[in-house]
């Protein structure tokens, strides 16, 4: 599916069925990849919410995947590229899922426009979410260095040891193959806006809406021992946690994500903010 949003075009995902609001159990959910990422990153989890009812967007951001760019540089340019995508989709009001860099963005749409967003999932947060300077100077110069150390600290050992996918799929290839095919210079202005985003735990003060905070148990990239502030700062927060997976958890642990996700969107029917007429 494609869109025009903000004037250029956007690459949308739907988990493999046509995107039918009217159909769906509940209001859509905006999947929000991380950095260097694109909607391939919910493939899986994606096609599971589709076949529990659910109504998915997952977008390529700008300057991502196959949306046109140039990439936003900042979590707040692209919180408010948010909107204007609903618009462009015609929903007045959705539930926002965002993965890493995705969770930023997510959080900080949702203190903007709480009106547009029902409920909020943060999968693999922390805010703040400095990144090493190593990284920041390295993801410029080598980027596939990056991309390497990225994959091997967002998986768990067992499952690259494995191989994870199953069926003939090297699971960790799944990661590092997305992130590779970024056009240049996204991973460094990624990096960028994660690092120098300063305004997490304040946003998280003006959350009206229910938040999950779904947290992979061995996640090295954002470990659970940092989420103590966020989760102290969010008004309505359950915490959720998928053992014996990494920072990866759409790729370790898909069926695990789509149960949790599932769970909250049931646990918190009622509680949903009246959509904008």
């Amino acid at each position: 599916m494609e869109l025009s949003v903000a004037g250029r075009r956007c690459h949308i995902a739907t988990g493999g069925r046509s995107f039918d609001p009217g159909a769906a159990l509940w209001p859509p959910l905006v999947l929000i990849h991380g950095a260097a990422n694109d909607c391939d990153a919910w493939r899986t989890v994606a096609g599971g919410l589709t076949a529990a009812g659910c109504a998915v967007l997952a977008p390529d951001l700008p300057g991502h995947g196959l949306s046109s760019g140039p990439p936003l540089r900042s979590i707040e340019a692209l919180a408010e590229w948010l909107p204007a995508l609903l618009d462009a989709a015609d929903v007045a009001q959705a539930i926002l899922v965002g993965h890493s860099m995705g969770s930023l963005v997510a959080l900080e749409c949702a203190a903007r426009h709480p009106a547009r967003v029902g409920r909020l999932a943060l999968l693999g947060a922390a805010a703040p979410m400095p990144v090493a300077d190593s990284l920041l100077s390295r993801s410029e110069s080598d980027p596939d260095h990056v991309y390497r150390l990225m994959t091997e600290y967002s998986l768990t050992a067992p499952f690259q040891l494995a191989g994870g996918g199953g069926h003939g799929i090297w699971g960790p290839g799944v990661t590092l193959a997305i992130m590779r095919r970024s056009p240049p210079g996204v991973l460094a202005i990624d990096l960028a806006a994660c690092n120098g985003y300063q305004n997490g735990l304040a946003a998280a003060a003006r959350v009206a809406c229910p938040t999950l905070l779904l947290v992979a148990r061995r996640d090295r990239m954002t470990p659970r021992r940092n989420l103590s502030p966020l989760q102290s700062a969010l008004p309505q927060v359950q915490r959720l946690e998928i053992a014996a997976c990494g920072h990866a958890m759409m790729n370790e642990q898909a069926q695990a994500v789509v149960r949790n996700l599932l769970t909250f969107l049931a646990a918190t029917a009622a509680a949903v903010t009246p959509a904008l007429s």
